[in-house]
Parts: structure tokens; sequence; C-alpha cells
């Protein structure tokens, strides 16, 4: 299970991985990374022996991953099956380094020279680098039949502007953990809706058997955002109108929903006020620690639980979609990384060659397998060795079908800054519609 230990997309908590210098990042150093991270073919490996000249050179460029293999060996073995096709890798930062990440992508693209031909991007860049026109639309290359595979809610996060501007890679989401003991103890079903939960988890803390019902991530920062988007489509609302034009936060089901965060801590009482400058560690700690019934989390937590070194509720432990409202469905903020190819390539053929593979049923099965990076193709999960190996993993199929995009939308830095002043705001002060209204009318003027 230690293999699926990955970190949370939707925070900045480090994570051990080899990288770049950053200053060479930073600068643009596009030749010396190349240069630095090529992944070549020799006549000694026996397998493909056509010398590099005599082949179509291309550039990927990605955040870099690790796991049994590295993100390099990946890009070795789809040369090791080529005659045709070079690729070159750039590794760039890993995702805790976001920015850096996204301020290297940003100085390549924008020098529209075709370099990188192929790049992996965080979900919330993707309406970005396409409204730049910096992303090829791929609808030509995938068309509708094609896109069924994946999950809906990573194609509509690759999807800009009614296009296909990005393909699915890997994902990850917000998910509902709970302790089977104490759920058996008090009542044996998992709650479905918010308000059973609340319930529940106040039955259990007035017993003495948590110290806390629910845990979840209220820090003025992107998580807060990931926590917000799921409460609110889970009641039928969203963040933005259908568009992208104007902003709907300030609307009931926006407000009930973050009206029920605000009640956690203040009426029902099954959080604590901690939770207000608590992202994912601070919130996952009291969890494994055995003090907390629920909690709202990535799916780096359940490795974890699993660690008698690390955990004191080993084998206590389970996942489920998150709650939603009556009426409402379970929705799961949207994690991950997804595929780009640059508008502005001159070897088109040879980067969607690429891209396909990449995001193919063979190679998506090697990162689940060897990375923990959870496939985008529901049939993956239905793999006998993912689920021999896996098992965790392979349980998350209902998690992600429910997965939801945050805001779709070129302006996303600015909306989410504004987004997470405006819910922090009502969170502490409990002026929850009046602060949602003030936060709809400036994203109003950002995205207008």
């Amino acid at each position: 299970m230690t293999d699926f230990k990955k970190e949370p997309t939707g925070s900045n908590i480090a994570i051990s991985s080899m990288m770049v210098d950053r200053r060479q990042l930073l600068l643009g150093a596009a030749g010396a990374a190349l240069s630095a991270a090529t992944i070549g073919v020799t006549s000694g490996l026996g397998i493909r022996t056509a010398r590099a000249a005599d082949r179509t050179e291309i550039s990927f460029a990605s955040a870099s991953f690790f796991g049994k293999e590295g993100l390099g060996d990946l890009v070795k073995a789809f040369n090791e099956t080529q005659d045709r096709i070079m690729v070159k890798f750039i590794e760039l930062p890993p995702p805790s380094s976001s920015t850096e990440v996204y301020q290297g992508l940003i100085q390549q693209l924008a020098r529209r020279n075709g370099t990188p031909d192929v790049f992996s991007q965080d979900v919330v860049w993707i309406a970005g680098f396409a409204a730049a026109g910096w992303a090829l639309p791929l609808d030509e290359y995938f068309p509708k039949e094609k896109r069924a595979d994946y999950f809906p809610g990573t194609v509509a996060a690759c999807t800009y502007d009614k296009k296909l501007t990005a393909l699915p890679w890997f994902v990850d989401s917000g998910m509902f953990y709970y302790r089977k003991d104490l759920v058996e103890k008090h009542g044996g079903k998992v709650p479905e809706t918010w308000e059973d939960m609340a319930t529940m988890a106040a039955a259990a803390q007035k017993a003495g058997d948590a110290k806390f019902g629910y845990l979840w991530q209220g820090k003025q920062a992107e998580v807060l955002i990931c926590d917000a988007v799921e409460v609110i489509t889970s009641n039928g609302g969203s963040i933005l109108a259908a568009g992208g034009k104007s902003s709907v936060v300030g609307e009931k089901a926006a407000v009930e929903a973050i009206q029920f965060l605000y009640d956690t801590i203040n009426k029902t009482k099954i959080s604590p006020q901690n939770v207000l400058s608590w992202d994912e560690e601070p919130s996952r700690q009291p969890f494994t620690s055995g003090e907390a019934m629920f909690m709202r989390n990535w799916s780096y937590v359940y490795p974890i639980s699993q660690d008698p070194k690390a955990s004191q509720v080993v084998d206590k432990v389970a996942v489920a979609p998150l709650p939603h409202f009556s009426g409402g469905k379970s929705a799961a903020c949207l994690g991950g990384y997804q595929l780009g190819v640059n508008a502005n390539s001159k070897k088109r053929e040879a980067a969607i060659e690429f891209l396909t593979w990449m995001s193919s049923p063979e190679t998506q099965t090697r990162l689940a397998l060897n990375f923990g990076l959870a496939p985008s193709r529901p049939a993956i999960f239905q793999d006998a060795k993912l689920k021999a190996e896996q098992p965790f993993m392979a349980s998350l199929q209902s998690v992600f079908t429910g997965a939801t995009p945050r805001p779709i939308t070129p302006q996303y830095a600015k909306v989410t800054l504004a987004l997470q002043s405006g819910i922090s705001k009502a969170l502490v002060s409990g002026k929850v519609k009046q602060e949602l209204e003030a936060a709809a009318v400036q994203i109003n003027k950002i995205v207008a």
C-alpha cells in the first residue's frame, strides 16, 4: 500500500524527489534542461537500433513524479519501442513546487517556438493555457467516442470554450474518510448526506468515542476552494455560471453549503475552531491519531492510516464518496495532471502519437502500479493486477466518478484569491450570505 503514498495535488506539502536546478528553470534555460534530461536509445539495449538522427525528435516537459521508477523511465520505455520518434524529457520540479512548474511552462510556451512539443499541466492551468493560444485543440484526434473512456470530470476539466485542449492523464480528488468501528457502533451505515453525517458525528462525540466529529481544511489557501467546491456542488450550486462569465457563489445553493461548514464549528460543533487554520496535514494528524470519526482529505492519507508507525487506526479506516445535501449528488474536487500539445509544435503528428501513448490504458496502468498515480480511465480500476497490488486505489472508482473541476476560467489565479478571501471571511464572521455576495461582485469584475 505504501506505493500509493503520494502528496495531495491541492496543497504545498513538500515531497521528496530529484529536480532540475530551479535557477535554470526560472532563467528559461530550456537548452540546458534538454541536454541534462535527454532520454536516448542505444544499440546496446538490443531493442530498437535506429539512430536518433533518423528519428523525429520532440520534447516533453513535465513536473517530476517518482515511485518505483521515475518519469524519465517512462519516456525511455516509449523511445525503446520507436523507430520514428525520439522524445527528450525536460524535467521540471515536483508538483509541490507548482509555482515554479507553472512559471517554467509559461516561459517556454510564451516563446511560441514549439518547445516543448508535449507538456503536462495541473488541472487548473488548462483554461489559461488554452486562452493564451498555447494549447492545441485535440478534438479531431480524440472524438467524443474516445473521450467516453475517461471520467467525465476529467474531460470537463480538459475542455475550454467547447474545445478539448488537454487529454486526461491521472487524477486525484477529495474523499470521505471514516472510522469503520465508530460507524458500526453509531448506526452501521456510512452517511450519504451531510445532515446524516453531522448527526452521527455529534452522537459519537456525545458518547465520548471521538474528540472531533468531522475534520476538513478551512485555511485561506487553495485547499479551501477544493472543500468549498465539493459542498457547493453537492447542493446543486456552482462558483461560476454556465459560460464562466459571471459568479453565482452568492446564490442560495452556495450560501447554504458554506453555512453548513460554518455550522460544523459554531452550531453542531463537530469540527474544531482550528480547522480555519488547517490545510491537509494538520487535519490528517488528529484523524490518524484516533481522535476523529470523519475527515475530508486526499488519497495520500490512506497509506499513512495503515502504517503502524504513523497511525493509531490501522485497519479501522475506510473511504467513501463525500456526502451530499438532500436532493444533491456527491462531488469531489478534481486534482491531478493532464497532457497538452503545444499549439506551435512543428511536429504535431509525432506529438500526438506520444500523447496518445502516455494516456493509453497500458501506460496509465503502469503509472498506477509504479507511481501510485490514479488512472483517468475507469476501466483500469477493474485490472486484476491493480486490484491485487493496489486494492485501495482500485476501490476509488466510485469516488473519482463524481470528481468535479474547480472553476474553468483563464482567470482562475485571480478568481481563486477572491474566492479564498470571501469564503474565509464568511467562515470567520458568520456573515455567510453577505461575504459570498461580496465575493461574487469581485469575481464578476475578474471574469466579465
